[in-house]
């Protein structure tokens, strides 16, 4: 079989080896068209990859009468829970070389069967890799190395309810299963929304996003899930924590930090009190087009200084803005968004406009909507936006290499940051390929004091040998964010391909304390083991 379970109320496919719905990715001969634009690609693309061709062995452990209506050995269900979805699980899939498929898939409906999930698997040395969506592009999700007797993806996607609502402090008790649209569709009947709708929205759910501290909806102000956490219920090896819900709190380290972006290596979140929003009434956009990419930093810079709060505030580069569709002249694009529940947004729209344009942009006059973006670069944008991953599955079918890295820094360094990912993450994929990369950059989210730019670089790789190249690429963006302060990752988490980065990043002594942490939380050492640290 070439897909993995029908979602609920769909009768659409996922896919067990690529990103999002089988019926999405794109056919043989668009993917051949692509592959045309990059030299070095294959002739015909690889053959989807199937689970009947994996080599998937018996389990390596069994677990008792009381866990068994939990866990299943299903083929497809553990291969469709091997790895996560970055370009280099993708060319291992295609290639048939997943990984450490794990051993079993658990299911837990509720806090007392995780609770006896860990129990028993600390007392046989087995792994547990806690597993929402399985979008993870940092290698967050797989298990790597052979320190353990068998591995168990933990599946917490049956723990999926919105549990309860406060209706006077807008704020939700929600399980930590919930996917996107689930949680959103809970949410609806009752004119409130979480609205944290990151790229991989409809792939994965409130616990990945509170354990990775995801980047969201929002380009300013309130860009990540943190924003949103009103209280956590954490179970460890340990025992099970609930933090106190509060508006906020000076009572020492918080308990939801030390959670928050642990990525399952410290315990398994299962469900958290979110604050909430009316869904928004009012919505304009606009776009601005910019011939020097450096003034349109200037712009986007002033624009985040300022009190606007867009909610969309994202630059593309040239390159980018053609890929898009946004621009085909050869400008940067900036794309504008507010939106509000009780107010009309047109005259901030108009006072970002009219900033933009003081530092060099032309744009139309912006024009309000609801359910319809305002022009042609806006609509296109959205659109190239949600279907990139899909376009990234069908180039790694014809052997190229696709890697994209996203990072942030101050404004001082975000020009020069810029100008050597260009200079020398090119020279490594050359050096790596022989061939010319193509590199293009946005800014996805921004603040008052700095920008998270978000980098694609594409390029026809060694056919058999894209893991390498992968590897070569990755390496040498790491090497130019080390040297530029610039953190190894905003919003996509550590994993364990950003372990390199990440070690160097944090401080010493955070280091001692995070690995005591793991120590108390976690003495078997059977949670996402090498995630984080070893």
């Amino acid at each position: 079989m070439s897909g993995t379970a029908t979602d609920p109320g769909t009768s659409r496919t996922r896919s067990w080896w690529g990103w999002g719905y089988t019926d999405a990715h794109p056919a043989d001969a668009e993917c051949v068209e692509m592959g045309a634009l990059l030299p070095g690609t294959l002739a015909r693309p690889l053959p989807i990859p199937r689970v009947a061709d994996l080599s998937v062995g018996r389990p390596g452990v069994t677990p008792p009468p009381s866990l068994a209506h939990l866990v299943t050995a299903d083929p497809e269900a553990r291969a469709s829970h091997a790895m996560g979805k970055a370009y280099r699980d993708v060319i291992r899939a295609l290639r048939g070389r997943p990984g450490r498929i794990p051993d079993l898939v658990a299911r837990p409906t509720g806090d007392q069967d995780v609770a006896d999930l860990l129990d028993w698997a600390g007392e046989h040395a087995v792994a547990v890799v806690p597993f929402g969506g399985g979008s993870s592009v940092v290698g967050g999700v797989e298990y790597r190395g052979d320190a353990h007797r068998a591995v168990l993806s933990l599946d917490l996607t049956s723990m999926d309810q919105v549990v309860e609502i406060d209706t006077v402090g807008r704020s939700a008790l929600i399980q930590a299963g919930a996917l996107g649209p689930v949680l959103e569709g809970q949410l609806r009947p009752h004119g409130l929304t979480l609205r944290h709708f990151p790229q991989s929205f409809e792939f994965s759910t409130l616990g990945g996003w509170l354990a990775t501290r995801a980047g969201g909806h929002y380009a300013t102000v309130r860009t990540h899930i943190d924003d949103f956490v009103q209280s956590l219920r954490v179970v460890t090896p340990a025992g099970t924590g609930t933090s106190w819900r509060l508006p906020g709190s000076g009572a020492g380290p918080s308990p939801d930090r030390l959670f928050l972006g642990s990525e399952g290596t410290l315990g398994v979140i299962t469900e958290a009190w979110m604050r909430l929003q009316e869904r928004p009434r009012y919505k304009a956009s606009a776009s601005v087009a910019f011939t020097d990419l450096h003034r349109a930093l200037d712009a986007v810079r002033a624009l985040a200084q300022s009190d606007l709060a867009p909610a969309n505030c994202r630059l593309l580069d040239p390159g980018e803005a053609l890929l898009s569709g946004a621009s085909h002249d050869g400008s940067s694009v900036l794309v504008l968004g507010f939106e509000s529940a009780t107010s009309p947004v047109d005259d901030r729209l108009a006072t970002a406009l009219d900033m933009a344009r003081a530092h060099g942009g032309t744009g139309e006059a912006p024009k309000a909507e609801r359910d319809i973006p305002a022009d042609e670069a806006v609509s296109a944008w959205r659109s190239a936006f949600l279907r990139m991953p899909y376009l990234r599955d069908g180039l790694a079918r014809m052997g190229a290499v696709v890697e994209t890295f996203e990072t942030a820094a101050t404004w001082d360094r975000i020009p020069a940051l810029i100008d050597a990912v260009r200079t020398e993450v090119g020279a490594a994929a050359r050096k790596a390929t022989g061939h010319e990369a193509t590199i293009n950059c946005r800014l996805t989210h921004v603040y008052p004091d700095g920008a998270a730019p978000y980098f694609t670089v594409a390029v026809g790789g060694r056919p058999g040998d894209e893991v390498a190249v992968w590897d070569d690429i990755k390496a040498a963006a790491t090497d130019v964010l080390h040297r530029h302060r610039a953190t190894i990752t905003h919003h996509h988490a550590v994993g364990r391909d950003h372990r390199p980065g990440y070690d160097l990043q944090r401080p010493a002594p955070f280091a001692l304390a995070l690995r005591a942490t793991k120590n108390a939380l976690d003495p078997h050492g059977i949670l996402n083991p090498g995630v984080l640290l070893d």
